[in-house]
């Protein structure tokens, strides 16, 4: 816990947490007061629209994020950080192979971002002595755009994702914290009229301006959902095996992103992997290879159950229908139900 000091100049403190931060390696470091205002109010609006889908947690966790001290006591300020993830490689055109988010073929961010907002409390402590702060990373109930939007880092695209002039392949960390920093201004959007990113989505998630409705989005349906998929999706998804990055890549502005972090680079070759290759692979296997890797998270069965589906999207050769026939007697319903519905796609 920190005793605020009259004498402790706040002012020349945030500034050196922003060189720290810089020095560690984070794109941008800003200041937020601890209130996530009308943003809290949109939140529970969309959630009584039903637009998580199956995401209880967004429900059930909606007035932690929108009271910052219950989910740590004390907090009066957020540190808002953003960390560039941009990787070297290019995205694939080939259906054959498969697409995976770029955030995902890498390292997990979870891990790297937390262990660098440690790093960044760790120095701050050094200047001011202990203080009461906990670090997040999409790691629990916190208004992360809404945060890094009061503290300048960015604009709230017409996707919902930060913006910046730098784009939007950035992660977003926070450290909630007893500190009475003075808040940073927002930046103004830079949006204007453009709307590509509605006009991309695949599933046309994107119902309006700022409102996506996740039943329809793409990562929700790859990485959220348990179950079965939608029919109506399917042939949509096309070879997006985890996440879809199509809002992103469609946006001017990320022409200006800067590469990121080698942590982030992909692994496995995932950048460039065959749909066939990947089905293969046993649970053992799936497991080790991507230990480390956020898409573990989603488990062997829901990564066989996409996999089938893009195959199922893809051109009919001897090898397609051989792999997924493989998979017809799969001990998991789901997984053959997905291999069914792409049998009969590649067969029609």
């Amino acid at each position: 816990m920190h005793d605020q000091d009259s004498t402790v100049d706040y002012v020349a403190l945030k500034e050196k947490i922003r060189e720290a931060g810089q020095k560690l390696g984070f794109a941008a470091i800003g200041v937020a007061r601890a209130d996530p205002g009308q943003a809290a109010e949109h939140l529970r609006q969309w959630l009584a629209e039903g637009c998580h889908g199956e995401m209880d947690y967004m429900a059930r966790h909606a007035e932690l994020r929108a009271q910052p001290s219950l989910l740590h006591p004390g907090t009066l300020t957020v540190i808002s950080a953003a960390v560039d993830y941009l990787p070297h490689t290019k995205t694939t055109e080939d259906p054959a192979q498969a697409a995976i988010s770029r955030y995902a073929q890498g390292r997990d961010y979870h891990k790297v971002v937390r262990t660098w907002l440690q790093k960044l409390a760790d120095a701050i402590a050094v200047i001011i002595g202990t203080f009461g702060y906990r670090v997040f990373s999409d790691s629990a109930p916190v208004m992360e755009v809404e945060f890094a939007r009061q503290a300048g880092i960015g604009w709230r695209g017409k996707h919902t994702l930060l913006l910046s002039k730098q784009g939007s392949w950035r992660f977003l960390g926070e450290i909630y914290t007893d500190l009475p920093l003075p808040p940073d201004a927002p930046v103004e959007e830079h949006c204007g009229t453009c709307t590509a990113c509605l006009t991309a989505c695949p599933t046309g998630a994107i119902v309006a301006p700022y409102k996506v409705d996740a039943r329809r989005c793409i990562s929700y349906l790859t990485i959220e959902l348990a179950g079965a998929i939608p029919e109506e999706f399917r042939p949509l998804i096309g070879n997006r095996i985890y996440g879809c990055d199509d809002c992103q890549l469609c946006c001017p502005w990320n022409r200006f992103a800067q590469l990121g972090d080698a942590e982030f680079a992909a692994r496995l070759g995932l950048d460039a992997a065959s749909l066939i290759d990947l089905f293969a692979w046993t649970e053992p296997q799936f497991n080790d290879r991507l230990a480390g890797n956020p898409i573990r998270r989603i488990g062997h069965e829901r990564w066989l159950r996409n996999i089938a589906i893009a195959l199922g999207n893809s051109t009919v050769s001897p090898e397609t229908l051989a792999a997924l026939k493989g998979r017809a007697d799969d001990p998991s319903s789901l997984v053959r139900e997905h291999v069914a519905w792409a049998l009969a796609r590649l067969a029609g």
